[in-house]
């Protein structure tokens, strides 16, 4: 699935308190981002940028580093503009932005800056929140607002599971303080990049090696080959049918625990004659992107869905259930559903 050229970059919050793994999560995301570019913002709090010199390679202008202050504590989200807008620059052909937050910044700040930016080439893509499997009782302890930090997250990130007898413990008291979002297990920062963002086929790439490419002869194939994708279930869904707004919103508002991750394109028939809505959903949030049909293209509705422990069957013929039973004219408030769902490039309010 390729990004048509006026889309949205994706702009992802990844916090978590100090020494949650945040830089981890990032170093591992931008090693496996297949032929995805990612540009990060560092948002390093002290003198001497440790975070930013941690950051895999130098990643020259796709990585920008806000030293010596939390970011969230900014007046207006006027400084982010500034490193927003040299990264979504056409010519830095950046796919995904993600902001490291430091270990001190207020997610839901730093989540407000990024909705009320004025850039109309980026749209919020979702928080991540990192913990600590091996100290999150402790960090509970000293940093009650983590509970409050968890209920804000889309995905939680459960790090470190490898350093603690109870992981399921630690995973339940996660699940049981976030609102719908999507838990996930990992250990050394390896979340699935598929999680986030589409990643684009290697082959994509034209020019300088990327970090895929100089993993792969420092390390091989076999130590990535399979091994995050074992633990996690895909289902894909098409139909040459429309599908009904009414129905597909029912189910995604009921979409099951364990259920991380939706991607790909729908057809609503009459309801939209002329876009396609590209679908993207990351545990709890949800966008829609309308897109332009090209002319003469297949109209179909094409999904992936990733999760653990979800029922394939049972989703399957939920989606199916979802397919329009036809009807040559749409209910004019069909569509209302999704349309909470959309943002459009020049409302950067919504």
């Amino acid at each position: 699935m390729e990004r048509s050229s006026g889309r949205q970059i994706p702009v992802v919050v990844l916090a978590g308190f100090l020494g949650a793994g945040k830089t981890t999560v990032l170093n591992h995301l931008l090693h496996h981002s297949g032929g995805s570019r990612i540009g990060a913002v560092v948002n390093d709090f002290g003198a001497i940028e440790i975070d930013a010199m941690a950051v895999a390679g130098a990643l020259g202008d796709s990585t920008v580093s806000l030293g010596n202050g939390c970011l969230c504590c900014a007046v207006d989200g006027s400084e982010l503009d500034v490193y927003l807008e040299r990264l979504a620059r056409p010519s830095a052909g950046i796919d995904v932005i993600v902001i490291e937050a430091s270990g001190l910044a207020e997610p839901q700040e730093l989540v407000r800056m990024v909705l009320a930016s004025e850039h109309p080439g980026v749209v919020y893509g979702g928080l991540v929140e990192v913990v600590d499997a091996a100290e999150f009782d402790d960090t509970r302890a000293r940093h009650p607002e983590i509970d409050r930090h968890l209920g804000l997250a889309d995905l939680v990130v459960v790090n470190k599971t490898d350093r603690v007898t109870d992981a399921s413990r630690v995973l339940d008291l996660v699940r049981s303080l976030v609102d719908r979002a999507a838990v996930v297990p990992a250990t050394h920062g390896r979340v699935d990049p598929e999680f986030l963002f589409d990643r684009r086929p290697s082959e994509e790439r034209v020019g300088q090696l990327s970090f895929d490419d100089l993993h792969r002869r420092d390390h091989g194939e076999e130590e990535h080959a399979g091994h995050l994708h074992a633990a996690y279930d895909s289902v894909s869904f098409a139909s040459g049918h429309p599908l009904d707004p009414r129905r597909l919103i029912r189910f995604l508002d009921s979409r099951p625990e364990g259920l991380y991750r939706i991607k790909g394109y729908v057809d609503f028939g009459p309801h939209d004659t002329r876009n396609r809505y590209a679908v993207h959903a990351v545990g709890r949030f949800l966008r829609f992107y309308p897109e332009a049909w090209t002319a003469g293209e297949e109209r179909l509705t094409q999904l992936v869905l990733i999760g653990t422990g979800i029922d394939a069957a049972a989703l399957r013929k939920e989606l199916e259930e979802c397919v329009s039973d036809g009807a040559p004219h749409a209910d004019e408030h069909g569509m209302w559903g999704v349309l909470r769902y959309v943002r459009e490039p020049e409302d950067p309010a919504v």
